[in-house]
């Protein structure tokens, strides 16, 4: 079955509706992730051919590697349609440019909405969901300030702030969920998420129909924070989802800002630490435009580690020989350019290691391009 034009690319005379069935399909197949996706396309020049290799490189010998069955695809296909979603590809000239730019980006999102928004100068404004009155109050100011200054703001439609940066900067406010495009969550947002997808941009990288899981937020956060060219806390706790986008927005070189709070409310500790940290200390929505405008890829605040590029010697892969690296990872986290070193071969031929290895069930990649054997 092919991809239904409506559903499929937003350019179509780049991508033909069979490639574009089997991208989606090559990203739902089993261990592959983004990087892993982007991996394939490269080695072998498509999604098609790609799925006839995987067999090949998955050389566990556990089992007969299967790629997502057709019909699930079909089936995803017809559940987006149904839900008015339209896909987008990595490599259209819809996709968001700095999203483009982050480790991992996603391959593959479902939207719903204008997806214009996401080409405007984008802030992601994040926090507590047990925020006090006061600093709701204070991100639905900051939010519609921002848009009346022309940036579209981000955020992830939790309670609390998230919700309220998105009613302060309706339509232009983008949603990033961590469901399928058609699961409304949390339940109490149905009404706003549906507002955001009818006048704003909603924004999903899970298939439809799929329940958010823990395991899905940290991955909507980093989509929060690679659309945005700087993201501000308004209220958090030390040990938040707010900190953790925080800090991938850090990690991709983009500014991170915090509203001060009182050392005696716990939920301003997370703002006061990101502070200490080296983020922008910000106290009105005047100041955060100051920061993004003119942004040229060097960030004022200092919560930053730049990560490995994963992309750097995509146009090797097609030659490379795998690497032999699996002696070298444990169950501990380490930078994949770190294995560069210690094996003595190219950056190529590690990833390609990697990616077999990824393809196997045998290794998990974590956020800063680190990687560790899986289990």
């Amino acid at each position: 079955m092919s991809v239904p034009a409506e559903t499929a690319t937003e350019d179509e005379h780049r991508l033909t509706q069979g490639e574009a069935f089997a991208r989606i399909r090559l990203l739902r197949s089993p261990n592959v992730g983004p990087v892993s996706y982007r991996q394939l396309l490269a080695r072998f020049g498509d999604a098609r051919r790609a799925l006839e290799a995987l067999p090949e490189m998955d050389r566990s010998g556990k089992r007969r590697y299967s790629a997502a069955p057709a019909s699930v695809v079909e089936d995803e296909i017809a559940a987006a349609k149904r839900a008015g979603a339209r896909y987008l590809f990595h490599d259209s000239p819809d996709y968001p440019a700095l999203l483009a730019q982050i480790s991992g980006a996603p391959p593959i999102l479902l939207y719903r909405g204008d997806i214009g928004l996401a080409a405007r100068p984008c802030i992601a404004i994040v926090g507590a969901r047990n925020a006090s009155a006061a600093a709701v109050r204070l991100a639905r100011t900051f939010a519609g300030e921002l848009a009346a200054g022309g940036l579209s703001v981000v955020s992830g439609l939790a309670r609390g702030i998230d919700g309220a940066a998105h009613e302060g900067s309706l339509p232009a406010t983008i949603g990033v969920i961590a469901s399928g495009i058609d699961i409304a969550y949390p339940p109490q947002h149905q009404g706003l998420q549906e507002r955001i997808a009818t006048e704003g941009l909603l924004l999903a990288e899970q298939p439809p129909g799929t329940q958010p899981r823990g395991r899905h937020f940290p991955s909507r956060n980093r989509i929060i924070a690679g659309l945005s060219q700087g993201t501000l806390v308004v209220e958090a706790a030390p040990k938040s989802g707010s900190l953790i986008t925080a800090r991938l927005a850090g990690e991709a070189g983009r500014e991170v800002m915090a509203i001060p709070g009182s050392p005696l409310d716990a939920r301003s500790q997370g703002c006061n630490l990101l502070i200490r940290e080296g983020a922008m200390l910000v106290q009105s929505a005047a100041d955060v435009i100051e920061l993004v405008t003119g942004f040229d890829g060097i960030p004022r605040s200092l919560v930053r580690e730049a990560a490995p590029a994963p992309f750097a010697y995509e146009d090797e892969l097609a030659d490379a020989e795998p690497a032999d690296v699996e002696q070298l990872l444990t169950n501990a986290p380490v930078a994949w350019d770190e294995l560069i070193r210690q094996s003595g071969s190219g950056a190529a031929s590690v990833q390609l290691a990697l990616l077999e290895l990824e393809l196997a069930g045998r290794l998990e990649r974590g956020a800063g391009g680190k990687v560790r054997l899986a289990g």
